[in-house]
Order: C-alpha cells, then sequence, then structure tokens
C-alpha cells in the first residue's frame, strides 16, 4: 500500500527535524489516509485510500447501506 491519496494525489513530503542548538536531521511527514468505501461509477463499493481532507470535503461518495 503506498502512502498516497487516491483523490488527491497527496503523499508524504520530507524535510528536516531542526533542535534547539540547531542539529538537522531527515525526517517525513505522512499524510493522514484513512480506507474508506466509496460508491463508484455502477453503484457498487470499494475500498480505496483518502486522506481525510478529501473525506471532510465531500470528494468521495461514499455507498448507500441497503437494508434487508
Amino acid at each position: 500500500m503506498s502512502k498516497m491519496c487516491e483523490i488527491c494525489g497527496k503523499k508524504p513530503v520530507s524535510g528536516n527535524n531542526v533542535s534547539h542548538a540547531h542539529n538537522k536531521t531527515r525526517r517525513r511527514w505522512l499524510p493522514n489516509l484513512k480506507t474508506v468505501r466509496v460508491a463508484d461509477a455502477g453503484g457498487n463499493a470499494k475500498r480505496i485510500t483518502v486522506c481525510t481532507r478529501c473525506i471532510r470535503s465531500g470528494a468521495v461518495t461514499k455507498p448507500v447501506v441497503k437494508l434487508k
């Protein structure tokens, strides 16, 4: 599983941890990804990895739950 949002393409970014003494070590910031069930064009449900910003903004349409 890649650490990338399947909607917007958000992925890890890199930078430095900077200590009080200004020592620098490399680090990565990972996106906040969740696995959600999404309704595709045919109305079927499938699982994709999406960032929480896409979920909040409504870029993901969740499937309708069918009651028995």
